[in-house]
């Protein structure tokens, strides 16, 4: 007789992608300004990274998914930002 817990499988349910507008929530208007410009070449807001106690951080990739840029604070264009990508 085993003394240890019954774990259930755990399956996490994958959560559909946010929204452009609960991407853009939060932005600065100069990092707004500069997105919906870049939208314009056909770049895509992908995701937003929003750490403690700082200004949050949109990425943006070009059509072919090969380049990204990161919009500053005060919406400055960051095409060499040091932001590590997983795989």
């Amino acid at each position: 007789m085993s003394l240890s817990p019954k774990i259930p499988n755990e399956r996490r349910t994958p959560t559909p992608p946010p929204s452009p507008a609960q991407l853009e929530a939060g932005l600065t208007h100069a990092q707004l300004a500069t997105v919906r410009t870049l939208q314009e070449f056909q770049w895509r807001l992908r995701f937003v990274r929003r750490p403690l106690f700082q200004a949050p951080v949109p990425v943006l990739f070009d059509r072919g998914e090969k380049r990204y840029v990161v919009i500053g604070e005060d919406g400055s264009i960051d095409e060499n930002p040091s932001l590590k990508l997983r795989g």
